[in-house]
């Protein structure tokens, strides 16, 4: 794989290395976070000095389905140790599923001085490097945050049935089942209480996984990326696009490979997707 500044990508600065982390594991300025899917893997052994982002338990408000809010989120990042002028470096199982989100979300409040490491937890396991079972202990900090901004990265099912309407991009990234309606949830997943199977209309099919290489996890260059999304799609940097999947985390991937990697400034995560459109009375659906 060639280096990260070779790949073409729009904004490069927004990944960094295995090499890199194994470099900066002690820089007080840099904060390690993994964020998994499965919540065990974290206690099992992770990066030296990371901290721990679960998605459930600290991103998500505990009643409303929302994320937490101002408050929460300021007493999120004092627990973790960092400031706003931290640099986030966010890693995790998946590909980086939870890692994307996770740094969504802290879009969400601002912290924009975040970063992912190419490749995640896989890469990073193989190639052999440290890893521990200690919880690191940071002194804590007097975070202050923003009001929450959801308006620049986050769309809701209003802003979709406006695209619908004006036939906007949208960009489904699930499996081929999902998206034709075969199948109601992601295989080998349970149901996350979808009553109704298929696609929002007009949606075209972009499975995440395609933006990444299956032996590492890294991303694919620019010019694979641009195969994808504008050749086979006909996607252009300068479409306002919508990204959906089925609670908004493998969309959450998409829409920081269309963001960052490729430049596209009008994207938006569709966080509802699926679990609230296919439940949604009287909202059109295609299979």
């Amino acid at each position: 794989m060639t280096d990260i500044s070779e790949r073409g990508y729009a904004h490069a600065e927004m990944l960094v290395s295995t090499e890199w982390v194994a470099e900066h594991l002690n820089d007080p300025n840099v904060r390690i976070i993994e964020s998994d899917e499965d919540l065990l893997l974290y206690a099992s052994g992770h990066i030296p000095g990371a901290v721990e982002v679960d998605w459930t338990a600290d991103l998500n408000d505990p009643l409303r389905r929302d994320y937490l809010n101002r408050e929460g989120f300021e007493a999120l990042a004092s627990r973790i140790g960092i400031t706003p002028e931290t640099l986030c470096v966010f890693y995790g199982d998946k590909n980086n599923w939870w890692a994307a989100y996770a740094l969504w979300v802290f879009h969400l409040f601002g912290h924009t001085n975040a970063r992912i490491m190419d490749g995640g937890r896989l890469k990073w396991v193989q190639e052999g490097r440290p890893m521990t079972r200690e919880v690191p202990d940071y002194p804590r900090t007097r975070y202050t945050a923003p009001v929450r901004d959801d308006s620049v990265v986050r769309a809701f099912r209003d802003h979709v049935m406006q695209h619908v309407e004006a036939r906007r991009p949208l960009i489904d990234v699930r499996s081929p089942a999902e998206f034709s309606g075969e199948r109601l949830h992601m295989e080998d997943y349970p149901n996350e209480g979808a009553l109704r199977g298929g696609h929002i209309p007009g949606a075209r099919n972009v499975p995440w996984s395609r933006a990444v290489n299956p032996q590492d996890g890294t991303f694919k260059p620019a010019e694979e990326l641009r195969l994808i999304y504008e050749d086979e799609h006909e996607l252009s940097p300068d479409d306002d696009v919508i990204v959906y999947c089925r609670i908004g985390e493998r969309s959450s991937h998409t829409w920081f490979v269309l963001r960052y990697l490729l430049g596209y400034e009008k994207v938006r995560n569709y966080d509802g997707s699926w679990t609230e459109w296919g439940n949604l009375v009287n909202v059109p659906i295609e299979r």
